[in-house]
């Protein structure tokens, strides 16, 4: 199979120069942006408007150690329990040290979150705010606001400051590739990024180029690459893809965090699907077979609050067993919050209401669906990648964090803290000039486009083949599938499909697919948020990372990392 190594697109028109350049607009990009300014000249470029990523749907709320009840240290065992071997620890104490501060630093910001309802106050705690609890977690460290709405108040805010600090933002812009070039001392460096505007319906209207000292990429995930997702239209592993047509390693790709309680619409709804978030457990929510029998009794000691990895697979078996007839969903029965359900969380009553179903009387159904990305570009917690220049934070990002499973509510944790951690240190010093060598958008020979329309095959493919649980030969099932889309690619005859957004996002996407089938048929264990039906233990000779890179001529490659 071979992939691009560039985007077709116009040749460029015009340029622009700017200190930092920011691709994307959720938390971990606003967080470096705002941390950047008014030091630093930085320009925000996404791909729609600033609310339209992940941020703004996140329903679970930041992790962070408030409770004097709670430890650093609790917190830190919890993270890596859930990521099953794979995190790094030295990075996950980083993380849980600064988690307190950047909740902190948000309510500052004008944030806020959900006071506690508690008849006497946490003794020793100064705060006037609820601490809930979410699967994995043993003590209440989750800070919420709406209820259900915290990534919401989290974009407000972080919206609101960066436009009030003098960030520029270029909205309807999509970025396509890294430019490259070399520094002073004839190193390579990331020397800017070129970039598309489009009109509101993804048509382009210029392509230019961004002449940047530093690039942060903070574009988010990939769950769109699968048929059914929580993930918003714009989640189309742009960040990802990008790095890797640069020849950057990006590594486990393979853990695809699937969460359990997604609510089901039907068998034939795709898309981006409504979640029901995790704290509903946390309210003591009950997950039931059709049959009525309870899912996670005896499965886990912490049962209903379980890692999501674990839930999802126990929900997964149950589904395939078919009890009462049905394979295809299980139901979360909140009915004991009774009204009280309709105040804790109004944007899932909301969503039950369109399907006419009331949370506080009935069981909902759910089943799970792709939620978020374990694996991404390679990078240090503050944000620096193997290339100079280049710096990736959220989502986008494998820093050591989640390693083969991320604990609830510690992604918006880890934005805020990485994207202000890469913006301070930049406003602190910039990388030297580099001089670029190669502009990726000036070249006519550039290989095509895959076309939108043949979407929903890849997605149809990776929904069925490589789910929660896989297996070598559904693996290789998607393999075959994804390469005969991309033979089909390179053989049409008539120009292909014309650049644009859509064709854009698609061929990042089938990019995307291909190193997350590659991957997940690599490592034969079951780890974390991958699972192999046909290798279902651990194995302690995987206790490492796997690394993914585009080769020169556009093979996936996968490789122990170094």
């Amino acid at each position: 199979m071979s992939l691009p190594r560039r985007l077709r697109a116009p040749a460029p028109t015009w340029e622009r120069d700017v200190d930092v350049v920011v691709l994307g607009s959720g938390a971990a990009g606003l967080s470096a942006a705002l941390a950047l300014r008014p030091v630093r000249s930085v320009l925000v470029v996404t791909k729609d408007v600033l609310e339209a990523g992940s941020t703004q749907w996140a329903q679970g709320g930041l992790a962070g150690v408030l409770d004097p009840a709670d430890s650093a240290e609790n917190h830190v065992r919890d993270t890596l329990a859930a990521g099953a071997g794979l995190c790094d620890e030295a990075v996950v104490r980083e993380l849980v040290d600064e988690a307190p501060k950047s909740i902190r630093y948000l309510m500052r910001l004008g944030a806020a979150f959900d006071p506690s309802h508690d008849p006497e106050p946490r003794p020793g705690f100064d705060l006037d705010i609820a601490l809930t609890r979410e699967g994995g977690h043993s003590h209440d460290r989750i800070v919420h606001s709406g209820g259900d709405r915290s990534g919401a108040e989290v974009q407000r805010t972080l919206d609101e400051s960066a436009l009030g600090a003098g960030v520029d933002v270029m909205n309807h812009t999509f970025a396509l590739d890294l430019v490259m070039g070399v520094g002073v001392d004839g190193a390579e460096q990331c020397a800017g990024v070129s970039v598309a505007r489009t009109d509101r319906n993804g048509v382009v209207q210029s392509v230019g180029t961004v002449n940047a000292r530093a690039v942060v990429i903070a574009c988010g995930g990939y769950g769109q690459v699968f048929a059914s997702t929580s993930n918003p239209p714009a989640v189309t592993g742009d960040g990802i893809a990008m790095a890797l047509r640069a020849g950057l390693p990006v590594r486990d790709m393979e853990f695809v965090q699937f969460h359990p309680t997604v609510m089901w619409r039907g068998p034939d709804a795709r898309g981006q699907q409504a979640l029901v978030s995790e704290a509903v457990r946390g309210e003591g929510a009950k997950l039931y077979d059709a049959a009525g029998e309870r899912i996670m009794l005896g499965v886990h000691p912490q049962e209903d609050l379980a890692p999501r990895d674990v839930v999802s697979a126990a929900v997964s078996r149950r589904m395939a067993e078919a009890p009462g007839g049905v394979d295809d969903h299980v139901y979360l029965d909140a009915t004991h919050l009774g009204e009280r359900f309709y105040e804790r969380f109004p944007s899932i009553t909301a969503a039950c209401r369109e399907i006419g179903l009331d949370p506080a009387t009935e069981r909902i159904p759910v089943a799970p669906a792709a939620h978020y990305s374990c694996g991404g570009i390679t990078a240090a917690l503050d944000g620096s990648t193997a290339l100079r220049g280049l710096y990736a934070v959220g989502e986008v990002s494998s820093t050591g964090v989640h390693g083969a499973n991320r604990l609830a509510s510690n992604s918006l944790t880890e934005s805020i803290v990485a994207g202000t951690r890469v913006g301070r240190d930049l406003a602190w010093e910039l990388p030297g000039p580099a001089r670029v060598v190669v502009d990726p958008t000036d070249d006519p020979l550039a290989p095509p486009l895959f076309d939108p329309v043949r979407l929903r095959e890849v997605k149809a493919a990776m929904s069925r083949h490589v789910g929660v649980v896989r297996s070598a030969s559904s693996l290789s099932s998607a393999l075959g599938a994804l390469g005969s889309l991309a033979r089909h690619m390179q053989q049409r005859t008539d120009g292909g499909v014309e650049p644009s957004r859509r064709s854009w996002e698609a061929t990042n996407l089938l990019t995307i697919a291909s190193a997350v089938v590659s991957s997940a048929l690599a490592r034969t264990e079951s780890r974390g948020a991958h699972r192999r039906s046909d290798h279902p233990e651990q194995d302690d000779a995987w206790v490492r990372h796997l690394e993914t890179v585009l080769d020169a001529v556009g093979a996936i490659d996968v490789r122990p990392e170094r």
